[in-house]
């Protein structure tokens, strides 16, 4: 009889699906609620989206342990003291009278994913908010740091059946193109939001780990709206 060994697994994954579009004047990113591990359900009511700066949102999918341990050290580098998922006192801003811009913000997760190369936080993000000229921007990350601009993205279990649909739907420039292209998608931000509930109950029909309910964030001038919509509960 061969003797069983216990392994020790430090990931797992709970599933969930982010997506994000970038227009001209507005940012958009949303994603389900739901947490699984195998066939559980742990909750149907967690939040994957989380607020970096006034004009900065991180959407997270993957193991949310990791996660939340990410959005700590992101909290501590930018130096942002936390009080019941709240901010309360930006020392960044203090010092040099500005609050980081998504760019800026961007480079430091990149640099916090990519020093965690070899043990990586099992997180993939997407990071949405404005540019220096003030349009709509989306950062797209892998595990372990490598990231890009664009003007959409999806993250998650239910990633491989909504990317299809916004690239039919959105048609982003290819990053090859010279000169360079800018990103940002054509649709209104009415129009993004009605395809960003569209392709996520699409794939609620066919991504267990994706449903309950969606939680839809919108950046634009006049500050941040949140909205929520009712997804496949099975």
């Amino acid at each position: 009889m061969t003797k069983q060994q216990a392994r020790f697994e430090p990931y797992d994954f709970n599933g969930g699906t982010c997506v994000a579009i970038a227009g001209a004047d507005y940012c958009v990113v949303a994603a389900d609620t739901r947490m699984s591990t195998g066939y559980n359900i742990l909750t149907r009511d967690y939040s994957k989206i989380y607020k970096l700066a006034d004009k900065c949102m991180m959407a997270s999918s993957g193991f949310q342990a990791d996660v939340r341990a990410l959005q700590k050290v992101l909290g501590a580098k930018h130096l942002v003291r936390f009080h019941e998922n709240k901010i309360d006192t930006f020392i960044y801003q203090h010092q040099h009278n500005k609050q980081m811009s998504c760019l800026a913000m961007a480079r430091l997760l990149s640099n916090t994913l990519y020093y965690k190369r070899f043990f990586p936080y099992y997180t993939f993000n997407v990071l949405v908010g404005f540019d220096e000229e003030g349009k709509g921007c989306v950062y797209t990350f892998d595990a372990v740091g490598s990231y890009e601009k664009v003007g959409y993205s999806a993250q998650g279990s239910g990633a491989k059946l909504i990317m299809p649909v916004l690239d039919n739907q959105l048609k982003s420039p290819s990053p090859l193109l010279l000169p360079a292209q800018d990103a940002v998608t054509p649709l209104s931000e009415a129009e993004a939001i009605d395809v960003v509930k569209d392709v996520f109950a699409s794939a609620t029909e066919r991504d267990i780990y994706t449903g309950d309910k969606l939680e839809i964030v919108i950046l634009n001038v006049d500050g941040i709206r949140r909205e929520y919509a009712e997804l496949r509960k099975d």
